[in-house]
This record gives C-alpha cells, sequence and structure tokens, in this order.
C-alpha cells in the first residue's frame, strides 16, 4: 500500500525557515517523481516543486525559485522541501505526490495530474 507522510511543517516568521519532509513507504522510492504541491484557502492547488525519478532534476516554480530547494534520501524513502525567506503568501497546505516515470515538460512535472499518489498535508502558516 502505497502512503506518503508529510510532517515539518508549522508557524513561521516572514524570513524564516522550515524543512518539509515527505516519508514514503509501499514502494522504493528511487526511480519515483516526487512533486509538491500547495494549496491556500480559496485557491487552486498548484504545484511548487519536483524531483525526476530517472535523473533526478528539479524543477522549481517561478514563485519560489531561489527559496525553496527539493532533495530526497532515497535510502530513507524520504524526500525534503527545504523552504527559505518564507513570505506570507507561501501559507497554505503542503502536500507531496509520487508517480513512477514521470517525464516531458517541467510544466508536467509540476501538474498534479501527473502524479497517481498524494499524501494529506502539513500546515505552514508565514505570520508574524
Amino acid at each position: 500500500q502505497v502512503q506518503l507522510v508529510e510532517s515539518g511543517g508549522g508557524l513561521v516568521q516572514p524570513g524564516g525557515s522550515l524543512r518539509l519532509s515527505c516519508e514514503v513507504s509501499g514502494f522504493s522510492l528511487a526511480h519515483y517523481t516526487i512533486g509538491w504541491f500547495r494549496q491556500a484557502p480559496g485557491k487552486e492547488r498548484e504545484g511548487v516543486s519536483c524531483i525526476r525519478g530517472h535523473d533526478g532534476s528539479t524543477v522549481y516554480a517561478n514563485s519560489v525559485k531561489g527559496r525553496f530547494t527539493g532533495s530526497r534520501d532515497n535510502a530513507k524513502n524520504t524526500v525534503y522541501l527545504q523552504m527559505n525567506s518564507l513570505k506570507p503568501e507561501d501559507t497554505a497546505v503542503y502536500f507531496c505526490a509520487t508517480a513512477q516515470g514521470v517525464y516531458g515538460s517541467d510544466d508536467y512535472c509540476l501538474a498534479l495530474t501527473a502524479y497517481a499518489y498524494i499524501g494529506r498535508g502539513t500546515q505552514v502558516t508565514v505570520s508574524s
């Protein structure tokens, strides 16, 4: 049974940092693509970042480029999203998702339709 469990969310002041984790079970993380998505109240879910399974390449949404960094530890079956210089507009529920063999464009890697499984999310609130 495939499961993804996010953790690491919380309340942080603007300019602060958080590191989200996504622990996966039920399959080996190697060769699977992991995407990070977020959904703010009243807004659609948007792709934030992805790490392609077949070559390890990363893609970031323009809104987080230069501030967020995705990484993976296949031995621990865990993926991370380091979020720095957080802004109030980063406030959202953050989800990780996975699928095998997500090829194609960067836009496709950030599209939820490319993924087969998604976690329940972790809340990130950026506020003073």
